[in-house]
């Protein structure tokens, strides 16, 4: 018998605990975990180096048996809108964004942009359907904002989720964005992944992807799951794990 281990990465062994907790809604005397990485100070991600720990619930147990990666991925993959809504759910009494939410985050992006230097305009909108407080953001040295593949975008997004819901009283989801970045990489990656199907269907020989976040496997993955002629799933740790393309014997 084995433990189902997840793993969290942030700037400190604490914030990644409280980013367990969240994604998989439970408290934090529900979880154990394993520091695989204490992490060092950095700046919005940038030459620094995040703490990594393992997660697993106290009472979850599974066996362990030759189709372990099959299983991880079907997790991380068809299980991925299960652990969203339970999350939501977790947090829909208290899922309203909080009127105090934009000025909040407002205050903390303009401080940090004042301290790289940056002219940056920063626009807010509430998203009262998905209870989402959306930030865009504006100026013409956006490519330093975003960063090699969104990892500086999303160290942002972070840091001001952090920030906004030590100030309000609602749980307030933080979504960052600018120059239509997140459905540009989406639909990057989703073309990515058609191209990369069709030449493993043609090769019928397996393709592997450079390493990504889990986000961006979970596109791959979506965008795969009805074609009839490959299945997917991912190898490899953190941060080097990628996705694998496979053609199906048909």
């Amino acid at each position: 018998m084995g433990l189902n281990k997840e793993r969290f990465e942030a700037k400190t062994v604490e914030e990644a605990i409280t980013n367990a907790t969240v994604s998989l809604g439970i408290t934090s005397d529900e979880l154990d975990y394993e520091v695989v990485e204490k992490g060092s100070s950095g700046f919005l991600g940038l030459n620094s180096k995040n703490a990594v720990i393992n997660v697993w619930k106290k009472s979850d147990v599974v066996e362990e048996d030759n189709n372990e990666e099959s299983v991880e991925e079907t997790k991380e993959d068809n299980s991925v809108e299960t652990k969203e809504k339970t999350k939501e759910e977790s947090k829909k009494k208290n899922s309203v964004v909080d009127p105090k939410a934009a000025d909040e985050a407002k205050v903390f992006l303009q401080d940090v942009f004042s301290s790289m230097n940056l002219k940056v305009d920063i626009t807010t909108n509430i998203d009262e359907e998905n209870n989402i407080l959306e930030i865009e953001l504006e100026g013409p040295e956006m490519g330093v904002i975003i960063g090699k593949r969104g990892q500086t975008l999303d160290s942002l997004q972070y840091l001001t989720s952090l920030a906004v819901n030590r100030k309000v009283d609602n749980y307030t989801k933080i979504k960052l964005d600018t120059e239509d970045y997140r459905n540009r990489r989406k639909a990057t990656l989703e073309n990515l992944a058609k191209n990369t199907a069709y030449k493993a269907k043609r090769n019928k020989r397996s393709v592997s992807l450079e390493a990504m976040n889990p986000y961006e496997r979970r596109i791959i993955h979506s965008a795969l799951q009805d074609d009839k002629y490959v299945t997917t799933h991912s190898e490899g740790e953190e941060p080097y794990r990628h996705v694998v393309v496979v053609p199906k014997n048909n």
